[in-house]
C-alpha cells in the first residue's frame, strides 16, 4: 500500500463548456501533487459516457483522448466491477449502470483495479450538469468526498436568479434585473420588451440564468438586439436574466475554506472584446488581466468582504470565484456571479489570484483536496446523530 488518496479527476461532461473543462483538467493534471496522491483520470464525453483514460495528460485538452480511451475497451465487453472500465456491445457503446450503486458506478468507470477505491473525487466540470448540484447529488449518493461546493451550494451558484436574491438578502449591492422563462420569450416576447424598456435603459445584458464562460450572453444596443439576445440565451436554459448595465472595471475575487473561508487578493480583467466573453475568456490572446488590480485598498477590502459574504450566503465549500463591478465614476463595488467551479486553465483567475496571494498552484490544489475530505467528515458527522440527539 502507497499510504496515498486515491483522487478521480473527472472532466469533460455534458455541457457546453465540455472543452474548457478538459484545459481545465489538463492544468490541474500537470500540477497535482503526485507524491501524494495516486491519480485516476475519467472523462465524460458529450453524449453522457463515462471512459478511463490512462494515457497522456497532453491529450485532454486537444480532445484526442477520446478516441484513445475507447480504443482501450474490449470488443464485445460491458462495464463490470471486475474489470473496472467502459464497455460496448456491438456498436453499441453503454454503460452497465443497472444493478450498480453510485459507488459501484464510480469505482468501475473510474478504475481498473479494485485494489483500492477513490478516496477523493475532483470533479473539474464547468456549467450544467457539473456544476449544478446534478453530479454532486451522485457523488452523495456514493458516499465519496468531492472537491467543491455541495448539491445545494452548486445548484445556488449555478442559478444566477436565485443567487441574486440571497445576495439582496445579505446586503450585497447589485444591479438592477429582471427574469423571464422561455416559454414566454416564445409566446409574448412584445411585452417582454416592454417591460424591459420600462424597467432599464439600453444598452442591457441578456444572458441564461443557468449557464457558465459567458455562453449565451448577449449586450443589446437596442429592441432588435434585444430580441436576437433573449431568443439566443433562451437556447441555453428555461430562463433568462436581462440585467441592468454597469459602466464598471471587471473585478474578481478568489475564495478558498469552508465554513471560515479566506478571500484572495482581486485582479481585474481588461477585456479585449467589447465585454468578456467565451471568445476573450478561452481563444483570444487580446484581453489583459491585471493583478493585483490597480484599486484603493478600502475598495479592494469591501471586494473581498462581499466575496467571502456571497460564499457564506449560498452555502459553497472549498473554492469560488466571485465576480464584480467597480463603477468607473462612482467607485460603487456590485456583484455579478460567482462560479462554484470556476477555470483552472493556465490564464484562469482563481488559481492566479491564489499565486498572488501567496499559495502556488500545486499546494493550492492540496488544500482543496483537504477541504473536500473535512467538508465529507464534517456532513458525516450530522448523518450520525439518531432522534434523541445523540452521537
Amino acid at each position: 500500500m502507497s499510504g496515498k488518496k486515491k483522487v478521480a479527476v473527472i472532466f469533460g461532461g455534458q455541457s457546453s463548456e465540455h472543452e474548457v473543462s478538459r484545459l481545465s483538467a489538463e492544468s490541474i493534471l500537470k500540477n497535482i501533487d503526485r507524491t501524494k496522491y495516486d491519480v485516476v483520470m475519467i472523462g465524460i464525453t458529450k453524449d453522457g459516457r463515462w471512459l478511463h483514460y490512462d494515457g497522456p495528460v497532453e491529450k485532454i485538452g486537444s480532445g484526442e483522448w477520446q478516441a484513445m480511451a475507447e480504443a482501450r475497451i474490449p470488443s464485445g465487453k460491458r462495464l463490470s466491477l471486475e474489470e473496472g472500465c467502459l464497455s460496448k456491445k456491438g456498436n453499441e457503446k453503454e454503460t452497465a449502470a443497472a444493478g450498480l450503486s453510485a459507488e459501484d458506478f464510480l469505482n468501475a468507470a473510474g478504475s481498473c483495479t479494485e485494489s483500492k477505491k477513490i478516496d477523493v473525487v475532483f470533479p473539474v466540470l464547468h456549467g450544467c450538469n457539473g456544476e449544478d448540484g446534478t453530479i454532486q447529488g451522485l457523488f452523495e449518493l456514493a458516499g465519496v468526498p468531492y472537491v467543491g461546493s455541495g448539491v445545494l451550494g452548486s445548484a445556488l451558484g449555478m442559478d444566477k436568479a436565485y443567487a441574486k436574491i440571497l445576495f439582496e438578502k445579505a446586503g450585497i449591492p447589485q444591479g438592477k434585473y429582471l427574469v423571464f422563462n422561455r416559454k414566454r420569450i416564445e409566446r409574448d416576447i412584445d411585452s417582454i420588451i416592454d417591460e424591459v424598456e420600462a424597467a432599464l435603459e439600453y444598452p442591457c445584458f441578456v444572458k441564461p440564468s443557468n449557464a457558465g464562460s459567458s455562453v449565451g450572453v448577449s449586450k443589446a444596443y437596442n429592441r432588435e438586439k434585444l430580441i436576437e439576445a433573449l431568443e439566443l440565451a433562451a437556447k441555453y436554459d428555461r430562463r433568462v436574466l436581462v440585467e441592468e448595465f454597469i459602466d464598471g472595471r471587471e473585478i474578481e475575487c478568489s475564495v478558498l475554506g469552508n465554513d471560515e473561508p479566506i478571500a484572495s487578493t482581486v485582479g481585474e480583467i481588461i477585456p479585449g472584446n467589447e465585454f468578456y466573453d467565451y471568445n476573450a475568456k478561452y481563444l483570444d490572446n487580446n484581453s489583459l488581466i491585471k493583478i493585483p488590480a490597480d484599486l484603493p485598498e478600502g475598495t479592494v477590502e469591501t471586494i473581498r468582504d462581499y466575496a467571502v459574504k456571497a460564499f457564506k450566503c449560498l452555502d459553497c465549500a472549498g473554492l469560488s470565484r466571485v465576480d464584480f463591478f467597480v463603477h468607473k465614476k462612482t467607485g460603487k463595488v456590485y456583484i455579478n456571479e460567482i462560479n462554484t467551479m470556476p477555470g483552472f486553465t493556465n490564464i484562469s483567475m482563481y488559481p492566479k489570484l491564489w499565486e498572488e496571494s501567496g499559495i502556488p498552484y500545486g499546494e493550492l490544489i492540496s488544500r482543496l483536496i483537504e477541504l473536500a475530505i473535512e467538508r465529507f467528515e464534517d456532513n458525516k458527522r450530522c448523518s450520525n446523530f439518531d432522534v434523541s440527539g445523540r452521537l
